[in-house]
C-alpha cells in the first residue's frame, strides 16, 4: 500500500475569514465526517490544518540560512492543511481526495510518499 499527501490549497482571499462560528462549526464537521470515513475504511494515516496567517520561509545560501516571514498578501494560494492517505495506486488516491470537503473552498495536490530507506 503507497502513501499519498493530499495538500489542501486555499485561495489568499478565502471567505473562511467572513464566516460565522457556525458556519465554520459546519465546515470542520464536514471534514471531520470524511476523514472519519477514511479511517474506517482504513486509507487514512493523518492530517492536521495548519495555523492561518503564519509561515517562514527559509532559503540556503554558502551555508547560511535566510528566513522570511509569510505567506505574504501577494501569494496567490497558501497551504492550508494536508491529509495523509493509504491508497494502492494514483487512480485511487485521486478518487479518495475527489470526495474531500476542501474541493468546495480550494484545491487539493495529490502527492505520492516516497520511500527513502
Amino acid at each position: 500500500m503507497n502513501e499519498y499527501l493530499l495538500i489542501l490549497h486555499d485561495p489568499a482571499d478565502s471567505a473562511f475569514s467572513e464566516m460565522s462560528a457556525e458556519e465554520m462549526q459546519g465546515i470542520i464537521a464536514r471534514y471531520g465526517q470524511w476523514a472519519g470515513e477514511m479511517a474506517s475504511r482504513g486509507k487514512m494515516r493523518g492530517g492536521n490544518k495548519l495555523e492561518d496567517g503564519t509561515a517562514r520561509h527559509l532559503t540556503g545560501k554558502a551555508g547560511a540560512a535566510t528566513v522570511l516571514d509569510g505567506p505574504f498578501p501577494e501569494t496567490k494560494e497558501v497551504v492550508g492543511g494536508y491529509f495523509l492517505i493509504a491508497a494502492e495506486s494514483y487512480e485511487e488516491a485521486v478518487e479518495l481526495a475527489s470526495s474531500c470537503p476542501h474541493l468546495d473552498f480550494g484545491r487539493i495536490e495529490v502527492r505520492r510518499i516516497e520511500p527513502t530507506e
